[in-house]
Order: structure tokens, then sequence, then C-alpha cells
């Protein structure tokens, strides 16, 4: 199993080597997994739609289940995560949402399957805001654009995984029971490796960033609260008022308030789109279900791996060129790819509708790593958690209307996907502008959280210099005095 900790040789003492890439690797598997979890469901729509009768603002809302729960979940989620040991609670979560996952396959009545994804999208939440917050303590800030671009091009393999696997074992085995079933393996065996990692310290990112470390820095006990010391009762009453001054220090940073409106353009595009256009490619050619989630599934692959990739590397070359560099990358790619996709839906012929959305998919998905990254730099290192947690409450929201508007849209049209398509999309690109004006404040931002911690390096080096002082001074006096009783 390779250490998180790289090794090191004067040459190349480069604060950049302190912790390698395992840790992003292992992160970005564990959101793999869940996107193949969550999106197992897409990929068997239309089966489950059949088995109980639904219509489609109903299906919409069967996704949402997911997501709303997700929503409600993550702030308490964030809390934690500033407070708790960050791999136990992502390993054990994800072995809760694996078994929870597979139950799905058991459901027998609509909202069986309803509240059961529900009770998935409270696990799935816990897992989010603590490896978001320990990517940003691993690497620093001029590597978080490749660390997010990874965690990102996981999320858009599983996504595209969960939707073609989906559709396929449903096809193939007869049953979307199945593709439930058999969703929980790769989720026990993620945990397993996340096990392996070792916690680091809060602001280790930073202060590699500031050049003050040049070392792993392991985590330490006193970091993590016991959080039911007291009782359920005073966690809750500690977790509410933590929480009301977490967010109010949080949406005091200039660069969130534009950066969360482009979360929710991000998610409301990405869930609406995945969710629907499965089935927009059945009603328009007429093909299978398992040959249009292996389309959409495909596109989602191969398209979200080349924009989340090049778009982490253009996060962090161009950082320190442009500025705000990352809410400009984000801005401009979200215009552009919702630009294409409007394209994309006028009547014309399968594969250059294909070829066009593959296009579309990458400048929509760069726009990922660059928020993520911009989002850990702007944030203090005790509030990640909670910061992310807020990121994804916003995407959790604007993110669970998509599919259900866009289902009802639908449904107000005669079962006319294009024209719910077309209706959504100028709120988007007002929200992909929105977003771009958080250039402004970025850097600013960013540097404070430099600033910061060079100014506690500071008081601690002035600190350790008084404890040698007065270390001498005690020492000076009792070899004074041993003299003097000598004599």
């Amino acid at each position: 199993m390779p250490d998180e900790v790289a090794e090191t040789t004067p040459k190349k003492a480069k604060a950049k080597h302190i912790v390698n890439d395992w840790p992003m690797y292992v992160l970005g598997l564990v959101i793999l997994v869940d996107q193949l979890d969550q999106n197992i469901l897409r990929g068997v729509l239309a089966q489950v739609q059949e088995h109980f009768h639904l219509s489609d603002f109903a299906a919409g809302m069967l996704v949402s289940s997911f997501i709303i729960a997700h929503g409600i979940m993550t702030v308490p989620a964030g809390y934690i995560a500033d407070r708790r040991n960050r791999v136990k609670t992502v390993g054990w979560t994800v072995i809760f949402w694996s078994l929870i996952s597979a139950l799905t396959g058991a459901s027998i009545t609509f909202w069986q399957i309803f509240m059961i994804r529900a009770i998935l999208g409270f696990g799935q939440a816990m897992t989010e805001p603590a490896a978001n917050s320990l990517l940003a303590d691993y690497y620093p800030m001029y590597r978080r654009g490749k660390a997010y671009s990874i965690q990102q091009v996981s999320f858009i393999i599983g996504m595209g995984a969960g939707l073609g696997l989906g559709g396929f074992i449903g096809e193939a085995l007869g049953s979307w029971r199945w593709a439930f079933a058999l969703s929980a393996v790769p989720g026990l065996a993620t945990a397993l490796l996340v096990y392996k990692l070792r916690e680091p310290k809060r602001g280790m990112g930073d202060r590699i960033s500031a050049g003050v470390t040049k070392e792993f820095e392991p985590a330490e006990e006193h970091e993590h609260q016991k959080l039911f010391q007291w009782g359920l009762k005073r966690f809750l009453k500690d977790m509410i008022i933590g929480l009301r001054d977490d967010m109010k220090t949080i949406m005091a940073i200039q660069t969130l308030k534009y950066m969360l409106v482009g979360v929710g353009t991000l998610l409301f595009t990405v869930m609406g789109v995945s969710a629907w256009l499965p089935i927009f490619y059945q009603r328009e050619y007429g093909i299978s279900e398992k040959a249009a989630t292996a389309l959409v599934g495909g596109m989602i692959a191969v398209g979200g791996t080349v924009g989340t990739l090049y778009g982490g590397r253009l996060a962090d070359r161009l950082a320190s060129k442009i500025k705000g560099a990352r809410a400009v990358i984000a801005g401009l790619s979200l215009i552009a790819a919702t630009i294409i996709f409007a394209i994309s839906y006028l009547p014309m012929p399968l594969w250059i509708r294909f070829a066009i959305e593959v296009v579309g998919i990458i400048p929509l998905t760069m726009s990922i790593p660059a928020l993520r990254a911009g989002m850990a730099d702007a944030i203090p290192a005790s509030l990640r958690g909670a910061g992310f947690a807020a990121f994804t409450l916003i995407s959790a929201v604007l993110g669970s209307l998509a599919p259900p508007l866009i289902g009802w849209l639908s449904d107000m049209f005669n079962n006319n996907l294009r024209i719910a398509f077309y209706v959504v999309t100028p709120p988007v690109l007002l929200g992909a502008a929105i977003l771009y004006r958080a250039r402004n404040h970025m850097d600013d931002d960013a540097a404070k959280i430099i600033g910061a911690v060079m100014t506690a390096m500071q008081h601690q080096q002035q600190e350790e210099s008084e404890r040698e002082r007065e270390a001498e001074l005690e020492t000076e006096t009792e070899t004074e005095t041993e003299t003097e009783t000598e004599s």
C-alpha cells in the first residue's frame, strides 16, 4: 500500500513533494463509488418508472429525494468534519451508504424506494465536506487544481458508470433490482483503502503554501472533539450555535457569495441533464434504455474526463497569471457549455447531437476543479468542512429542483423534453455570469488565508523564543543558586 507521505531528496525538497498523489486518488475513488451508487437509479429510471407507474414529475421527485436529504444533512456533516477525525468519518460512512444502496433493490412500493434513497442521501452527505477538507490540508494552493480535478474526474466517471451500468445490468438481468444489489461491492472495497490514509493536521496545506512547513504534520489528538461526551442534547445545542457562528463567518467571505451561485448553476445543469437526457434520447430516436444510458454515460465519462483534467491543470497554471483565475475559468466554461447544449437540443441526427454534447460536456466539467480549488483557497482551514457543506447545500437545493422541474415542464408541454430544456437555459446563463464576478474578490480572500498563517507562525515563533529565554533564565538562576550554595 503506497504511503501518502512521499520520500524526498535534498534536491527535491520542494513543498509539493511532502504529500504524494495517493490521497487524492483514494478520495477520488470515494467520490466515484458515491456517484456510482447515486446514478444507478438514473440508469434504470425508465424501468422503475414503468414498475411503479410513475409520471415524469414523480420520477423526478424520486431522483431528488436523495439530493434533498443530502442537502439537509450536509451542513451538520460540515460541522462534524471540522471537529472529528475526517479519515474515520469518510471510512465508516462509505460502508453505511454501500449497504443502504443495496437495500434499494428490496423496495416494494414507491414510498419505500423514495425513503431508502433519502436515507442514502443522509449517509453520503457525511463524506463530501470531510473529503474536500482533507484534500485542502493534504495539498498546497498550487496543487489543489490537480487534486480537485482527480476527485471530480472520479465524479464524472462514477456518474457515467452509474448510468451505463444501471441500464446494462437492469436490461441484461431483466430487473432493476439487481443493479442496486450489486452496487455495494465497490463501496466496501473503497472503505478499506480510506482507512489506510493518515489524518493531516488542519491547515497543513496552507502552511506548505506559505513555506513554513517542510514535512508531513499528523493530526494531534486534541484537534478532535468527542461529539457526544456531554450527551445528545448538549451536542445538538452546541452544533446549532457553532453552525450559526461558522456560517456567519463563511458568508462574510465575498468570493463565496458569488461562487455559491455558480455551484448551484452547475449542479442544476448536471442533475437535470443527467436525469433526463437518456429518456430524451429514447423518445427522440426510439432506441432502447440500454443504448440510451450507454450513450449518455459514455458522453459524460469521455467528455467529463477530458474537461475535468484539463480544467484542473488550467486552474493551477493560470492561478498566478490572471486575476481571479479560478472564477474566470468556471464562469466562462459554464457559459460556453450552456450555449453548446442549447444548440444540441435542436432536431438533428443522433450522431451529430451526440458529438455536440460530448464537446459541451468538456467546458461544463472544466468548471468543477476551478470551483473546488477556489473554495479551498478562500476558506480558512478550521471552517473548510462547514464551507464545503454550504457548497453542497446550495448544490443540493438547486440541483434537486432540476429533475422534477424539467419533468413538470415536460408534462406541461405534452412530454416534450426539448421545450423543458430550453425553458431552464436562460437562468443557467445568468448564474454563470454571476459566478464570473467572483474574480474581483478571490485573490484578496486567498491572500488573507496566507497572511493569517504567517501571522500565526510569527506568534508561535515569538512564544517559542520567550519560552527558550525563560528556560535560559531559569537555568542561569539555578546555576547561580548552586554556586552560592557551594560557596
